[in-house]
């Protein structure tokens, strides 16, 4: 099966997240992958590791065999983000420290993470989507 993509703001989130929870028990593996949202002027993130890691993460995503959804957060321009009281900063579910930042959600609850700094590692990513 082709992997399930869905996509999110801050301003949709729990309307998305709940689909999102819904649809988890159908799946080998959920993941959210918060990250920034796209410069107007460039169509690039404004985030140099988002920029590294996207790529990375859609590509092992897509050739791999088992049933995957991803929920894409983009946490909005780097004015919004940089605010300490960003929603998905204080959210005790999540506690986003930076972006990207891949979150293998399994059970309502976060069962592995990789930050901005490793989202880009591809055993890192396979270990994730594995659950181990």
């Amino acid at each position: 099966m082709p992997m399930k993509q869905l996509d999110a703001t801050v301003s949709n989130f729990d309307t998305v997240f709940e689909k999102f929870r819904s649809e988890a028990p159908n799946n080998k593996a959920n993941l959210i992958l918060f990250l920034a949202d796209k410069d107007p002027s460039t169509s690039l993130s404004w985030c140099p590791d988002c920029v590294r890691a996207e790529p990375v993460i859609y590509k092992k995503l897509e050739t791999g065999a088992d049933d995957v959804a991803l929920l894409r957060a983009f946490v909005g321009d780097r004015p919004t983000w940089r605010n300490p009281q960003h929603p998905w900063r204080v959210d005790s579910r999540f506690k986003l420290t930076g972006v990207p930042t891949l979150i293998r959600w399994e059970n309502d609850t976060i069962q592995g993470r990789l930050e901005d700094h490793e989202a880009h590692l591809e055993n890192k990513i396979d270990a994730l989507v594995a659950g181990k």
